[in-house]
């Protein structure tokens, strides 16, 4: 009997300090984040980053318990989807970067003998580095495995009514009854070199849609703030970047209590748990912010369990 599947794509994080490395040295061997046309520059390129970074990759990790929190997530979001659609429909996951590959869940799909699979990639918005490059792996996967089932693909659910009443109910969770209009509220974006936004990438143009849609929402629900704001994280390198940075953004903020939403990230991770919660409340604090604060991700909430199921229904159609 024919089953239909799901697989919910992420770019993975390590499981332990010793895939620390193999996480880099994937991430920067990708032609959609490293996009240098000759394999050979890119390898170089690739291993000097990795060389540079992985001590401070795995320290990162090392205060995050030596493992990224995002795989832990992930799985219990799965569990409870899995809980949702039924046995009927087999949902699994499949990371980037790092264990599980896209290529043992592939592998497990065709010898469950499934007719349709639908792929959700995490990511909110669209971009090459993020969405085409999960796609592209699982997809090639897939193939080499001879599966002959239907492929349905999501790009991007930055639109989803569920999924973005989720962020509003994260954004409440964080201010615990707090005022919202004394707050300057920060959706923080993962940032991406602007030369890729030049080349075509929509991420940015899906963002800034992201911001309106939630920013009526909040509108609709007598959530005022200070004001409403949009910047990026997470910079690597010389080149220029998605403007302006959150340390940017903060330095320039005359409201010192602020709240942040990691907008781009369905899951927490190092560039949440550390990088938000950590280094930027670090330059908070020097800055005189008076309150800080960090939204967490949907991660496995049953408002983002009941998102995804509503994605899945829609593909159907």
């Amino acid at each position: 009997m024919k089953k239909s599947a799901i697989v919910l794509l992420n770019m993975g994080g390590p499981n332990n300090l010793e895939e620390v490395e193999l996480f880099l040295k994937n991430m920067f061997s990708d032609p959609n984040i490293l996009t240098v046309k000759s394999n050979l520059l890119r390898k170089f390129i690739g291993t000097m980053i990795v060389f540079s970074r992985a001590e401070q990759a795995q320290e990162v990790y090392r205060e995050l318990g030596g493992k990224s929190p995002l795989v832990e997530h992930t799985q219990k979001l799965v569990a409870k989807l899995q809980q949702r659609v039924g046995e009927e429909v087999l949902v699994d996951f499949a990371m980037r970067y790092t264990p599980p590959f896209a290529d043992g869940v592939a592998r497990k799909f065709e010898e469950a003998n499934v007719s349709d699979i639908y792929i959700i990639p995490l990511y909110p918005q669209y971009s090459t580095t993020t969405t085409k490059s999960s796609l592209e792996d699982f997809i090639e996967q897939y193939e080499k495995q001879g599966g002959n089932a239907t492929l349905h693909v999501i790009k991007n659910f930055y639109r989803n009514l569920l999924y973005n009443q989720i962020i509003i109910d994260r954004i409440k969770e964080v201010l615990d009854g707090k005022k919202s209009e004394e707050y300057t509220l920060i959706f923080s974006a993962h940032g991406l070199p602007q030369k890729i936004v030049n080349a075509g990438d929509p991420y940015q143009r899906q963002v800034e849609n992201h911001v309106k849609i939630l920013s009526t929402m909040l509108q609709k629900e007598g959530m005022g703030f200070d004001s409403i704001e949009l910047a990026y994280q997470s910079k690597v390198g010389p080149m220029k970047w998605l403007e302006p940075s959150l340390e940017e953004k903060l330095k320039e903020l005359t409201n010192k209590k602020v709240l942040i939403f990691p907008i781009a990230f369905t899951i927490d991770n190092s560039e949440t748990d550390f990088e938000l919660h950590v280094e930027y409340k670090e330059i908070a604090d020097e800055l005189g912010f008076k309150e800080y604060l960090v939204a967490r991700c949907p991660n496995d909430s049953d408002g983002f369990v009941e998102a995804l199921y509503d994605i899945y229904t829609e593909m159907q159609k």
